[in-house]
């Protein structure tokens, strides 16, 4: 049975139960090393970066996505920044970093664990008065290993939570991607699906194509498919006939950022997914660590949506979808009134109504 920080439970369970899963990031001999998102699910191709601009590059075409993954992926990017602190015997610049980091921080405004990575490193570094910059470079590089096994333990926690939700045969209905390709560990609401079958559940899952980058058809489908999770994609605006004529155990998907009532930005499509759950009585989960909390927000009216490009909505490829010169309106988030959500499930609890994370510390499942 598995016990918190059981990693070894974890790497049995996963041999046992034949779950190849991904791995979307990680970090050797000065290269950040990713699987390119975009290119799934017709080819896995690794993109090795070695520079800020490529990564932010990387960050802003999707290539890596998922708040979990862009907090580890901005982690390993302070380091490509200050690159040329690792053999420096100067004194820190802490004031220059800072601001050479902005782009990086900036290159997705909704997701807040791009830039609490960031900040979060920047400041532990900072405290302990580091002598010169490369001593500065070392402690962030321990800092950014250490985050990232920290988001990989984390993703466990959640998945033990969020498992105990589900019976032993449910069936279960995602949006967009939320899995290892969103993080740095197993992920967040797909993490509740590989724990409940690491226990010997049996889950099937449905998954929103997730309009209009396919993130769900594209990359949640390759995901449970490549874990012999059994799947089936759905468009979108199938979701509310699903629930209307199946019987669905539950909704789960994962978020970019929380405000402190509880109030959930998460990809476009999601609002709507809340709206169908009430309506047919259905739970719908938010699964999300605690760093994807911002207490410095009141309510989802403070988070800060960010708006694509037209070309996303109306084309495909080479192939126009629509009109030339028609006009778009493209978020690419949405916001979940917390009114709709059942539970949040983090790495140290489930939160349910009244939402207040101010000291939150886990409440009872």
């Amino acid at each position: 049975m598995y016990r918190p920080g059981n990693a070894d439970w974890w790497c049995r369970s996963l041999e046992n139960k034949s779950l190849n899963i991904a791995k979307s990031i990680w970090w050797e001999n000065g290269v950040i090393h990713m699987l390119d998102q975009t290119k799934l699910p017709a080819k896995e191709v690794k993109l090795h970066i070695t520079n800020a601009d490529d990564l932010i590059e990387s960050i802003k075409r999707l290539s890596i996505r998922g708040a979990p993954a862009l907090g580890v992926a901005g982690a390993y990017g302070m380091l490509l920044v200050a690159d040329d602190w690792k053999d420096s015997s100067e004194a820190p610049d802490w004031e220059a970093i800072k601001s050479d980091l902005e782009p990086l921080r900036n290159a997705r405004p909704t997701a807040v664990n791009l830039s609490w990575a960031i900040h979060r490193i920047l400041e532990e570094a900072e405290s302990q008065n580091p002598a010169n910059k490369s001593e500065a470079y070392h402690l962030m590089k321990q800092q950014a290993m250490a985050l990232h096994q920290e988001d990989e333990d984390r993703c466990r926690e959640i998945g033990e939570y969020g498992a105990e939700l589900l019976s032993d045969t449910s069936q279960v209905v995602t949006h967009c991607n939320t899995g290892a390709l969103a993080t740095g560990g197993i992920g967040t609401a797909l993490g509740v699906i590989y724990a409940a079958v690491m226990h010997g559940k049996n889950i099937s899952v449905y998954a929103d194509e997730t309009r209009p980058l396919l993130q769900g058809a594209r990359l949640t489908a390759w995901e449970l498919q490549r874990a012999n999770i059994p799947v089936t994609v759905m468009t979108d605006g199938m979701a509310a006939p699903l629930m209307q004529r199946e019987n669905i155990d539950a909704v789960i998907v994962g978020a970019d950022r929380i405000a402190n009532n509880g109030d959930t930005a998460n990809k476009i499509g999601t609002y709507q997914l809340a709206i169908a759950a009430k309506a047919h009585d259905v739970p719908f989960y938010v699964a999300a660590p605690t760093s994807t909390i911002d207490t410095s927000l009141e309510s989802g009216e403070d988070i800060p949506i960010e708006m694509r490009g037209s070309d996303e909505v109306i084309r495909w490829g080479d192939i126009p979808t629509a009109p030339k010169n028609i006009p778009v309106y493209s978020p690419a988030f949405d916001v979940t009134p917390a009114q709709y959500i059942a539970g949040i499930i983090t790495d140290v609890g489930i939160a349910r109504e009244p939402y207040d994370f101010s000291g939150f510390i886990g409440s009872e499942k």
